[in-house]
This record gives C-alpha cells, structure tokens and sequence, in this order.
C-alpha cells in the first residue's frame, strides 16, 4: 500500500542546485523529508489528506540559508526601536520621540538602525536626543553595529566627559573646539557602553526578539542561518528554543570571541558547546571580529587611509587581535573541532586572517572545519587565490557591493582610487576557485536574500536601478549567486541536509512567484516568497 505524502508542490519549476544544476517539475515531502522529486512519481503519491500547493509559474528553491546574520539583535530592536526602514534624521527623530512617548515606563531608549550617511561625517549629535528624550538614557547602534548615538543623559550614566580618554579599541567623537562628547561613540566606546550600562535582556525577551526574527526570515525563504555573535544571553535563549521545538530553523551559533582576553577563553567555548547543542541549535563556531569598518576609519588597512582631500594620514586602522594571537586562536580552535568566523573588512585584516588559517593547516594539517571570513570589502589581488589554497570560503555580504550614499560619502574619498578598485572582488574569487557563501548581516542591511542576490549579479541597488553599478567585472552569474545562498551557506554550516533538493534530504523549501531564469521574469527582487516550508512544515504562507 502506498503511504501518501503529506505536502505536494505541483506547476513551479523546481530547481534543484545539485551539481548538475538540474531541473523538476513537482515535489512530495512526507514528514520532515523530501520522498520525491518529478511530476510522475509525485503524482503517485498524492492521497485524500496530503495538502497539495499549486504554485503555477512559480520555482521552488532549496531554502535559503543566511552565513551571517545577528537575528536576536534585529528581533530586539524590532520589539524597541526600529530605524532600519526609515531614511533620514528627521524620520529617525521622529520614530525614536513616538516611541519614548507610548512607552514612558521604560527606563531605556535603545534600538537603532541610523545610517551614517544621514549626518554630517557620518555622527550624529546629543543634542537632536535631548530635544526629544531628556529625561531617560538613550543608546542607539548605528545600521551596521559599529557605532552609537547616546544622548546627554546616557553619557552622563557613564561618567563620560571631555576628560575621559578614548579606549585602545574605540573612540569618542568629540567637538573640535571644546573637545565635548558630540553624542557618538565608535566601535570600542560603543560595546563597552553597551556592556556595562544598557539593561541585558533576560532569557524571555530574547526568546521573543529570536522568534521575532524567525518570523520575519521565514517570510523571506530563509529556514536556516549563522548567528555571527551569540552572547551567554542568546546562546541560552536558543538552546531553550530548540529544546521546546519553537526554533524551527536550523541554526549554527558562532560564539563571541573576546578581544580583550586571549586563549584563556576557549575552554568556555567548549562547555558552551558541549551544553547548548541541542536540536535545531548547533553552536560550533567561533566568531572572531579581526577590525572595524572603513566608514569610521577603523578598519585595518595595509597602507594609510586618505584624507579625502589628496593626501594621506597616518592611520592604518585598528586591529582587534593582532596577527600572533589571531594565528594561536585559529591554530587551537581549528584543532578542537571549532569552525572560525573571521570578521575582516580591510586588507591587512584579510591578510591576517588568511595567515591565521595558513598557521592552523600548518599545524593540524587539512581538517573539515569550514573556515571562512566574513565582508571582504578590500582584498588585495594577491590574497584572492589563498582562499581556495587554504580552503577558506569567502561568505559574501553581496549587498554592500554597491554605489550608495555612504561609498560614495565616507568611503571612496578615504581609500584613494586604486584601492577603491579592489573592493568586494566576488567575481575575481569566483574565478580564482574559492568557495562562496552569503549573508545579509542583517540588521546591517536588508535580510531578503534576493535583493542581496539581484546586487550581486547586477552590482547596483534595487531600488535605483538606474545607477551605475560598482565594479560590474565582479559581479556573478545568477546561478552562482542562488548557489552561494543554498548550496553555499547549507556548507558553511555543515548542513549535509540542506542547500540542494533530492530525495531523502530535508524538506527545507522556498517557493517563489515566478522563475527568475525565465523571459520577462525581471530580476530577482521583483520576484516575491509564496510559501515557505522547514522541516517539512510550511511556516509561512504568502496571504
């Protein structure tokens, strides 16, 4: 007797992303796993309960898999203050005075989402806070996290004054003629603010920003990703949520390296991992955040940043863990069976992180960890062919690879022209053979994967599509591009199950509105998410 399945998806093209880059045209799930693929042995299966989905002139993807994202975060400034979707300070005054008026019982404003380019050098001022909240600390990280905007409240709670010396990893933004705090501060100043001042979420709230998240990621085809800075407080919030069966996504959490500590670190790592392994929940990476970022200059460059204006300074950018440590942190994660999620942005960081890879192959010889680095936005052309030599993959923020305010503004002008041509070379390690991933970084950016594709293959904002785009040369063919965020992202994170379709694996499924390789199908962000399937239950469904 013939046992029926449970879930049929019948007229969508089904691609598949196996090697051959094959195509179907149906597809049965029973349980958790996919039990067929082909409109004839599909039909056979359909019985009286099995639900089918017609999803005619649609197309049927692995689920996509995110290698980089900060999902509690976003899911917490979701529920606070979310200025991600807004444009301009004006909008951002306005979100942040709303929500401090419906809220007066929260001792805190935090959130964020503020684009640098909305202010004057990139940093907002104290004073536009005060205006609106001058009774509460407020504290608010800028779009990509590397930055915040404190109001004259919340710098007093920290005791932070013209007096206060700037941290080795970080800087207070100051006004030139008083040497005052403006109101924001950069990477060091910032995290360590967050630590020791801003209220920690219980295990409760991040349960709910994680499920908020997850929400939202399921919306996009999204059914499994890399969490790229798990805390004690989310690793514990997401191994109770696998072990209840609420996280129905499968997540690989990358535990937070800290900086200011060195080797002594790693036997937390392996209790964290020998104790929040569990389900859907699989925390066997280390992330190691090597710089900052070129916008405020704190991204470690080879050679000095610019002055915008011709010349040259003398910073070179700041290096978080410098190159002996880097290459003993790598060499003994590598060798207990930790993959390293390395965060570099300039080139001497990428440098670095390529050399503390090449130390570990050294000495451990060649494992199956998966090593990869992150963002890549200034590689030098030497370093481009490591990647494969070493086996790194190169996990792609596909869209940053674009002309948008804040290159043009705050980073073109600040790395010269020669250098400004070697950024996001995807194409150059495409062909250099190296391995691709892709994240979104999200809150940093947009998490919908095929906005992130569409700039990948296009190299322009989807939104303005009539701008020039960065750097064509490196941009991927479309089939690439949907690989890197299946097939490439379900490798990173170890998941034999995911990234391609077949039968016996996993039915984690994206199910769009139309084929993105067919005629007049437009490009990939015109395309929408119908259903969404994990674990062989659809979790989101397109009203």
């Amino acid at each position: 007797m013939t046992e029926h399945a449970d879930l049929v998806i019948t007229g969508a093209d089904v691609y598949t992303v196996d090697a051959a880059r094959s195509w179907s045209d149906a597809i049965a799930v029973r349980g958790d796993r996919i039990v067929a693929v082909g409109s004839e042995p599909v039909s056979e299966l359909i019985g009286a309960r099995t639900r089918v989905i017609e999803a005619a002139g649609g197309m049927v993807l692995p689920g996509f898999q995110d290698a980089h994202i900060h999902a509690p975060f976003a899911g917490r400034n979701r529920l606070r203050v979310w200025l991600n979707d807004l444009v301009g300070r004006p909008a951002y005054l306005d979100r942040i005075a709303r929500y401090a008026a419906d809220n007066p019982d929260q001792p805190w404003i935090i959130g964020g989402g503020w684009a640098m380019e909305s202010f004057p050098g990139g940093t907002p001022r104290k004073e536009d806070l005060d205006a609106i909240v001058p009774d509460r600390p407020v504290f608010l990280f800028n779009r990509d996290v590397h930055g915040a905007w404190v109001n004259s409240k919340a710098l007093a709670v920290a005791g932070i004054t013209r007096d206060t010396p700037d941290p080795e990893d970080g800087r207070i933004e100051r006004d030139p003629d008083t040497g005052e705090p403006t109101g924001t501060l950069h990477e060091g100043a910032a995290y360590s603010f967050n630590d020791r001042y801003v209220p920690l979420p219980g295990r409760t709230e991040w349960e709910e920003a994680i499920l908020n998240a997850q929400e939202h990621l399921h919306s996009l085809g999204i059914t499994g990703w890399q969490d790229a800075w798990v805390t004690p407080g989310t690793l514990e919030a997401y191994r109770s949520l696998a072990a209840s069966g609420r996280l129905a996504a499968r997540v690989v959490g990358a535990l937070s390296w800290d900086r200011h500590r060195g080797l002594d670190q790693i036997p937390e790592f392996l209790a964290q991992r020998e104790s929040a392994t569990v389900g859907s929940f699989h925390p066997s990476t280390v992330k190691i955040m090597t710089d900052g970022v070129l916008e405020n200059y704190t991204g470690a460059l080879l050679e000095p940043y610019c002055d915008g204006c011709g010349g040259h300074t003398d910073n070179r950018g700041l290096t978080y863990v410098d190159a002996e440590l880097l290459a003993a942190a790598v060499t003994e994660l590598d060798r207990l069976d930790f993959q390293v999620h390395l965060h570099a942005i300039g080139d001497r960081a990428v440098r670095n992180g390529l050399d503390a890879v090449a130390a570990a192959r050294t000495a451990n010889g060649r494992t199956d960890n998966r090593h990869h680095i992150a963002h890549l936005q200034l590689v030098q052309p030497q370093d481009v062919p490591r990647f494969r030599q070493l086996g790194v993959t190169a996990n792609c923020q596909a869209y940053w690879a674009q002309m948008e305010p804040q290159m043009e503004e705050l980073t073109l002008p600040f790395l010269g022209r020669e250098r400004a041509e070697l950024q996001y070379p995807f194409g150059d390690l495409l062909r250099s053979g190296a391995t691709l991933a892709m994240g979104s970084n999200w809150s940093v950016t947009t998490a919908n994967p095929l906005e992130e594709i569409e700039v990948a293959v296009t190299r322009i904002d989807p939104e303005s599509r009539g701008n020039t785009p960065l750097l064509p040369a490196q941009a991927l063919p479309l089939p690439v591009a949907l690989a890197a965020f299946t097939a490439g992202s379900a490798y990173v994170n170890h998941d034999a199950d995911g990234g391609t379709i077949a039968v016996g694996k996993r039915a984690d499924l994206a199910v769009l509105d139309r084929n993105l390789f067919a005629a007049g199908a437009g490009l990939p962000a015109d395309a929408r998410v119908t259903h969404t399937i994990a674990n062989g239950t659809v979790v989101y469904e397109r009203s």
